[in-house]
């Protein structure tokens, strides 16, 4: 389903497109960080949820293909009950981060993550940060009633 979508969207192509991590990181934590000031992290909450709006995904795999294609890393399922899962999120890009001992957030993964296990589980769901740097790994929760 979920390249289907990129299909239907002429965005197949994008995928087999590189950019220099230096541009996206530019964009995402400077220019970014700069525009939104103090509500950068609740609006990237925000706008990951709207992000999973516009790319519905009907499975874990489905969120997990995602993660990879858009660049932002390699996710798996840690953890999982009956009111949350965990997943951990890698790559080389969180590893530089880490070594550069950036301040850096996640939270647009996190709200892609909340917003995708609501419409999977049917249930509200919001999702936890942890960054951790030993591991270069970075810790969602998503926690649902």
């Amino acid at each position: 389903m979920f390249n289907k979508r990129l299909k239907e969207n002429n965005d197949l192509i994008l995928t087999q497109l590189e950019v220099p991590a230096f541009g996206y990181e530019l964009v995402r934590e400077t220019l970014l960080k700069d525009i939104l000031g103090k509500d950068y992290n609740s609006i990237l909450y925000w706008s990951g949820k709207n992000l999973a709006r516009k790319y519905p995904l009907g499975t874990i795999q489905e969120i997990i293909d995602f993660f990879e294609t858009a660049g932002f890393g390699t996710l798996k399922v840690a953890n999982e009950n009956k009111n949350e899962m965990v997943f951990e999120l890698t790559s080389d890009l969180i590893a530089n981060r880490f070594a550069r001992n950036c301040d850096y957030s996640y939270q647009l993964e996190a709200g892609f993550l909340a917003e995708q296990l609501q419409n999977i589980m049917g249930k509200e769901a919001e999702t936890l940060e942890q960054q951790k740097k030993k591991l270069n790994t970075i810790i969602f929760t998503v926690q649902w009633e």
